[in-house]
């Protein structure tokens, strides 16, 4: 059976004539909320707080799977944030870029992986550590680019 997708008249299109966005999908019964259908949606305005501040980084490797954090995913971080006690913060750890649990107690400060089969690295005096920002958002493809 061949199926095909009818778009609301009230669709915003984008630049390829489909729906950017409409409205939150439900599951289950339509939603007496499709009178109040969103605009446009700008990734930027949803996920940028601070523009100037903000960049993206492309994530290798799997110690943070369990924050939803996964290889190839797009990292939202924000530099003008403050990072506190379990904020997820890109720093620099002796001259290693690093993707971590920023954990801090007792005047100690460790970096906590989200994935057991990883141990955590506590950070010393000794050590030339930096944190780069505060990860606000992960962008995650549900599906590979071919």
């Amino acid at each position: 059976m061949k199926r095909t997708t009818d778009f609301p008249e009230n669709s915003v299109s984008s630049d390829r004539g489909k729906p950017s966005h409409t409205s939150c999908a439900h599951v289950g019964f339509p939603s007496p909320a499709d009178d109040y259908l969103e605009g446009a949606l700008d990734l930027n305005k949803l996920l940028v707080n601070n523009p100037p501040a903000t960049f993206f980084l492309r994530i290798k490797g799997d110690s943070m799977n369990g924050a939803g954090i996964h290889t190839d995913d797009l990292l939202v971080v924000d530099r003008s944030v403050s990072p506190t006690h379990n904020s997820i913060v890109v720093a620099v750890l002796n001259g290693t870029l690093t993707v971590k649990r920023l954990w801090q107690k007792n005047g100690r400060v460790a970096l906590m992986p989200d994935n057991p089969e990883y141990k955590p690295v506590e950070v010393t005096h000794n050590e030339n550590f930096e944190v780069w920002g505060v990860a606000t958002s992960v962008i995650h493809a549900l599906r590979k680019k071919k």
